[in-house]
């Protein structure tokens, strides 16, 4: 048995979007295609960790050209932007079920200060968004010696 963690407002919105999906098929009496969590959009995974000499961000943008995407660092707020675009729609497939969510999106993340953004390296590799950002001297930790008398 494996530990899941808990993401609590993630679950609330997922049960709201599920009971807005649930209304709105009980109403009109036919299954509209999803469109993701966020109405017009979708969410890209993200994943941010911190090392002594730089901050990395890690996003999942699987179907995302990388021109389709914008990275921003502005006032210590790392910003993506962009849209995953539905493939283009074939009239003989009768789908019976869609799950994969398309639409533009827009993330923000604050970085601590003392970040070097005009040094912040992009990468992307197998459908994973890479961003380095080196850390300034003054903002990584000091090791004192302690002189024993």
């Amino acid at each position: 048995m494996s530990i899941i963690r808990w993401k609590p407002r993630q679950d609330l919105f997922s049960i709201r979007d599920e009971m807005n999906h649930l209304f709105d098929n009980f109403f009109t009496g036919w299954q509209e295609p999803r469109r993701g969590s966020i109405e017009g959009g979708w969410n890209p995974c993200i994943n941010v960790a911190e090392t002594v000499d730089q901050i990395t961000v890690t996003a999942e943008l699987p179907g995302v050209k990388q021109e389709e995407v914008d990275i921003t660092i502005a006032n210590d707020v790392l910003t993506l932007k962009g849209e995953k675009k539905e493939e283009a729609e074939v009239k003989e497939k009768n789908y019976h079920r869609i799950e994969r969510s398309y639409g533009s999106f827009q993330r923000s993340i604050s970085l601590p200060p003392g970040v070097q953004a005009d040094k912040a390296k992009a990468a992307c590799k197998d459908g994973v968004l890479t961003i380095t950002i080196p850390k300034t001297e003054e903002a990584k930790p000091k090791q004192i010696k302690i002189d024993v008398e």
